[in-house]
């Protein structure tokens, strides 16, 4: 298993990314000025792109991996790397997602713990209704873990 940084063409792993965030200018918010990385053995399993929010805070924007590797260890992988990686330079992992019973529960058992929610976030920003295991998402979950 190899996790390589991308620095050019990242767009040419959406459709991993749209597994993550199904909508693509949402994605554009964040992707150049996001570090990116792809985890690969025998071809590519999964991404994730983090960004700099400021005062020691990093934040997990995106993590994915291929639908036929789920529960295998890539997502954990991606996530202990980005960990041991910034440990020195940051402080807090901070990760955004929807409350789905799918994702909540697989950063707390990475070591995540909720911090707060942006109320309405999805049903604000994005142009169609998203759902996650037959839940529709509305609010934003934050998760932390410090490093």
């Amino acid at each position: 298993m190899e996790i390589r940084q991308v620095t050019d063409n990242k767009k040419r792993y959406l459709p991993l990314l749209l597994l993550a965030d199904e909508q693509e200018d949402m994605i554009d918010r964040y992707l150049e000025r996001g570090t990116m990385y792809v985890l690969e053995e025998a071809g590519v399993k999964g991404e994730c792109v983090v960004t700099d929010e400021g005062s020691g805070v990093l934040e997990l924007k995106s993590i994915a991996t291929d639908p036929a590797c789920h529960g295998m260890g890539y997502g954990r992988a991606l996530i202990e790397f980005i960990a041991a990686r910034y440990k020195d330079a940051y402080s807090v992992l901070l990760v955004g997602t929807g409350d789905s019973p799918l994702t909540v529960p697989f950063y707390e058992k990475c070591g995540f713990v909720r911090s707060h929610w942006v109320k309405n976030f999805f049903t604000d920003h994005y142009d169609h209704p998203i759902y996650e295991c037959g839940v529709q998402l509305v609010d934003m979950i934050y998760l932390r873990r410090d490093l």
